[in-house]
C-alpha cells in the first residue's frame, strides 16, 4: 500500500479506504463482529490505514464496531465518519446539514467511536435547506474546538462545494479537503463537472461503490450470487451488463477477478482517486486489495473506456464542438493547455 497527501493537506492517507457500511447485521447482508474482526486485521496488515464509517450505518453499530476495533491502535487510523442522516425519523433536527445536526451527530459519533476527535469527517450529502454559510461556520467551530482535524462532503453539486470552499477562503474557515462520489465503469457521471473541480481545487475523491454495488465483481454475470446482495439482479440495465461482460473479458485475458479490473481502471484514472473498498467476506477483501498490483495494459484499458463512454453534455460538449466557430480556423493550429479533468 502506498500513500498520498489527502487534498490540500499534509494528511497521509492510503491508496484504498476501507468502507464499513458491512459492519454489522443489523441491515439484514452485513458483517458479524468476529468477521469485522478478520477484515479490519487483513486491511491493516496491507497498510491500509482509512477506516470510512457514517453515524446512520447498520443503525450505529458499525461506528460501534469500529470503536472497539481500533482500541488503543486508534492513533494510526484516519478515522473519518459522516453526519446529515437522520437516526431519528420522528425528529425534524436529528437530519441535515445545520449546527444543530452537527452537534448532536457528532457527539454521539464520538462515543460510539470512543474517541476524542474524528480525523476526517465528511457532510453526506447536501442539505439544501441549510445555508451553505451556516454549514461551513459550523464545521469550522468543530475544527478548532479540536472535535473535527479535516471535513469532506459527499454528493453534492459542484457549485455548490466551490461556493462553500470561497466562503472558507474569504473568512478563514476551514476548507473542505475532499469529496465522497460513487465512481465506477458504470457510473461515471462526475467526470462531467465534479472531477474537473476536484483537480482545479486541489481536492482528493474517495470513491464509493467503484464495484457498482458488485454488479462489477462478476457476481450476476460469471455465476449467480451465493447469498442477500445490495443489488437486485433484475434492476441491472443491459448497459450496465455489457460493461459487466467487458471487464469480465478483460479479466480472463489478464488472469485475474473482474473485480480486481474495475477497482484497477478507477485508480487509473486521476492519481487523487481513492476506492472505499468494503467486504462482508475476508476473501471478498483480499481480492479487492490485490488490485493493487494491477496495471491495466493500454488496449484493455481502451476497451473498458468506450464501453462505458458517457456523453459530456452541455456545456462541454457544445463548448469543444464550436471551438472553430468561436476562435476561428487557426484554433486549430494552436496548441492548448490541457484541460484540468481531475
Amino acid at each position: 500500500m502506498r500513500y498520498r497527501t489527502f487534498g490540500r493537506s499534509g494528511l497521509r492517507v492510503s491508496e484504498m479506504f476501507l468502507g464499513t457500511m458491512t459492519f454489522g447485521t443489523e441491515w439484514g447482508w452485513g458483517a458479524s463482529v468476529k468477521e469485522c474482526r478478520e477484515l479490519f486485521a487483513a486491511y491493516a496488515e496491507a497498510g491500509g490505514n482509512v477506516i470510512d464509517t457514517a453515524n446512520a450505518y447498520t443503525d450505529g453499530a458499525s461506528e460501534r464496531i469500529v470503536g472497539e476495533l481500533l482500541g488503543a491502535g486508534r492513533d494510526r487510523f484516519v478515522v473519518a465518519t459522516k453526519y446529515t442522516m437522520t437516526t431519528d425519523g420522528t425528529d425534524p433536527n436529528a437530519s441535515g446539514n445545520h449546527r444543530k445536526s452537527l452537534r448532536g451527530s457528532l457527539e454521539r459519533s464520538l462515543d460510539r467511536l470512543r474517541t476524542d476527535h474524528i480525523d476526517l469527517l465528511w457532510v453526506h450529502i447536501w442539505d439544501p435547506d441549510t445555508p451553505v454559510e451556516e454549514m461551513m461556520r459550523a464545521l469550522d467551530d468543530a475544527v478548532r474546538a479540536g472535535k473535527v482535524l479535516y471535513i469532506g462532503i459527499s454528493d453534492t453539486p459542484a457549485w455548490v462545494v466551490s461556493r462553500a470552499n470561497a466562503l472558507a477562503d474569504w473568512h478563514g474557515w476551514s476548507p473542505f479537503i475532499g469529496l465522497q462520489l460513487p465512481y465506477s465503469l458504470v457510473q461515471r457521471e462526475i467526470e462531467r463537472e465534479l472531477l474537473p473541480m476536484a483537480g482545479a481545487l486541489g481536492l482528493s475523491v474517495a470513491a464509493w461503490s467503484p464495484l457498482a454495488g458488485g454488479v462489477l465483481s462478476g457476481k450476476f454475470t460469471r455465476s449467480a450470487p451465493d447469498g442477500p446482495t445490495r443489488v437486485n439482479p433484475g434492476d441491472i440495465s443491459e448497459r450496465d451488463r455489457r460493461i459487466a461482460a467487458e471487464v469480465d473479458a478483460v479479466a480472463s485475458e489478464l488472469g485475474v477477478s473482474s473485480s480486481q479490473v474495475a477497482l484497477a481502471w478507477v485508480m487509473a484514472r486521476r492519481p487523487h482517486v481513492h476506492p472505499i473498498i468494503g467486504a462482508r467476506r475476508l476473501d471478498q477483501l483480499a481480492g479487492n486489495l490485490a488490485a493493487l498490483q494491477l496495471s491495466l495494459p493500454d488496449e484493455a484499458a481502451r476497451r473498458l473506456d468506450e464501453v462505458s463512454a458517457i456523453e459530456l453534455g452541455f456545456p462541454l460538449d457544445s463548448i469543444e464542438s464550436t471551438r472553430s466557430i468561436f476562435y476561428g480556423a487557426v484554433s486549430e493550429r494552436t496548441d492548448r493547455r490541457p484541460p484540468i479533468t481531475g
